[in-house]
């Protein structure tokens, strides 16, 4: 499969100050998430970030909110799938991609619903394994596990990030590349 930032949205899912707290297990991967925040919006990805009942659970946290695009929706949702959520379904439907990648919290929750939805929509799935998490290692290794057998791709950052840039000559590469060191 060709990974392009032309032909993927990403989604961040439900990083919010509450669900944080409980998920301490995410903090060693949020280093990873921001990156791929930056690169994502230096390669104009497309970008949807979703948060489950903001109003008990907060917003998206800080340190991720300042890296999101003005034009990445941000989508209140209440299911566990971002699937569930009909303005998800909408804001990904009105795009010709058919590649999504998945990020956030937790992994044997809210990621995996959504990865097993969009596969079953006709959608290449990819999780980054080192920018999700569960509160339990044992949940986010299983979640990771079943999805990789249901036909998501399972991928690192860096991984998806060089695959996205193809090679050293893309226009994107040196500021990628300053990301990732």
């Amino acid at each position: 499969m060709n990974f392009s930032a032309t032909s993927t949205t990403l989604v961040l899912i439900d990083i919010q100050e509450k669900l944080l707290r409980a998920v301490p297990a995410l903090e060693p991967f949020m280093p990873r998430i921001e990156m791929m925040l930056e690169a994502a919006a230096a390669m104009n990805m497309d970008v949807i970030v979703t948060e489950q009942y903001p109003r008990g659970l907060g917003n998206t946290v800080p340190n991720l909110k300042e890296r999101c695009q003005a034009q990445w929706p941000v989508i209140e949702k209440t299911s566990f799938s971002c699937w569930g959520e009909p303005e998800f379904r909408k804001t990904l439907r009105q795009s010709p991609k058919k590649t999504v990648v998945l990020m956030g919290i937790e992994s044997h929750v809210c990621v995996f619903q959504t990865a097993i939805d969009l596969l079953d929509e006709g959608y290449a799935v990819v999780v980054l394994n080192d920018a999700v998490a569960s509160r339990s290692e044992h949940d986010r290794a299983t979640a990771l596990e079943l999805m990789r057998a249901r036909g998501v791709w399972v991928m690192s950052t860096e991984m998806l990030l060089f695959s996205c840039l193809g090679g050293a000559g893309h226009p994107d590469f040196k500021t990628v590349s300053k990301l990732i060191k």
